[in-house]
Parts: structure tokens; sequence; C-alpha cells
């Protein structure tokens, strides 16, 4: 993640935290990302450098009126400084800030098949039980690992699959 984007998540951040405006300044920054990945018009209007910024916040402000004014007012920020080009970038990381704060571990869980929303949720709940903290999961499937789970918390990964138990072994037989 690039520094720029990490200073202006942490700028919109620390104004919400001020105003108490947390949760929905979040909900307005997720459902106007959630727009501009479903309209290739809208995002292209925003990336465009040939509109002029003025252009820019006008049309802004039609979309975001009645909403919360801090995020309207940070949207405005980032077409003057010519940043609106990086929204999604600054979203992603201000989901990262506001996780990290709330000590929301964010985990990748990968099986071979998928898992039905009651087996996800029971590892979810086994995870929060180990941790002491919320996990916010996301999954996959991949095959190739035969059986078992694949747990990537960042840069920690628990592999307890088959493919991963096989590589284990392989390398003690060699290693005798």
């Amino acid at each position: 993640m690039a520094v720029v984007q990490r200073v202006y998540a942490e700028a919109l951040l620390e104004a919400a935290r001020d105003k108490d405006r947390i949760a929905p300044v979040r909900e307005e920054f997720d459902a106007f990302v959630s727009a501009i990945e479903e309209s290739e018009e809208l995002r292209g209007f925003l990336r465009n450098p040939q509109i002029e910024s003025e252009t820019k916040i006008a049309a802004l402000d039609d979309l975001l009126s009645g909403g919360e004014d801090l995020f309207s007012n940070f949207v405005h920020l980032l077409v003057e400084k010519g940043r609106i080009a990086e929204l999604e970038d600054i979203h992603d990381e201000f989901g990262r800030l506001i996780a990290r704060e709330e000590r929301v571990l964010e985990l990748e869980l990968t099986t071979a098949v998928e898992l039905s929303d009651e087996e996800a949720a029971r590892v979810v709940e086994q995870i929060e039980g180990a941790s002491g903290r919320r996990v916010d999961a996301t999954r996959t499937v991949d095959p190739d690992i035969i059986g078992g789970i694949v747990v990537q918390a960042g840069s920690m990964r628990a592999d307890a699959s088959v493919r991963g138990r096989l590589a284990q072994l392989r390398e003690e037989l060699i290693n005798r």
C-alpha cells in the first residue's frame, strides 16, 4: 500500500473518530466504492483527467447530497488534490485501519471443497475463541490441497492440508 493512500485513510479515520462518526463514514465510503465498482461510467468520469475538478465536485455533490458531510468533504479533497482515482485503494486501507483498531483478524480460509456457511462459521468460531479477536474470513477453494484447510492471516500461514502434510512427510524422508 502506498504511503499516500495510508495518509489519506488515516486522516479520514482521525476526523471520523474526532466527530464520533466512524460508522456512518464507513457505511457511506463502502456504498460509494460499491457504486464506483458497479458503474464503468462513474469510474471513467472520476478518473478522467480532462474533466475539471469543479465539474467533478458538482456531480459528486449531487451524488452525495443528504449523506455524511465528513465523507463528502473528504471526496472533495481527493478531487482537489488529484487523488480521486486512488479512492478504491484508500478505501481498502481505511478498512484495514478500522479492522486493526477494532482488533479484527482478517483471514483467508482455503479448502479443497466449498465450505458450507455452517462449517465456515464453526471454523471462524474456533479461531475467534483461540485468538480472542473477532475474525473476518474470506473463503477460497483450491482442489490442489486435496483436503484439510489452509489459514492465512497476513504473513502467518497455518497449513493443515493434505498437500501440506504430504510435503512435510516428503521433506522428513529426504532429510533422514
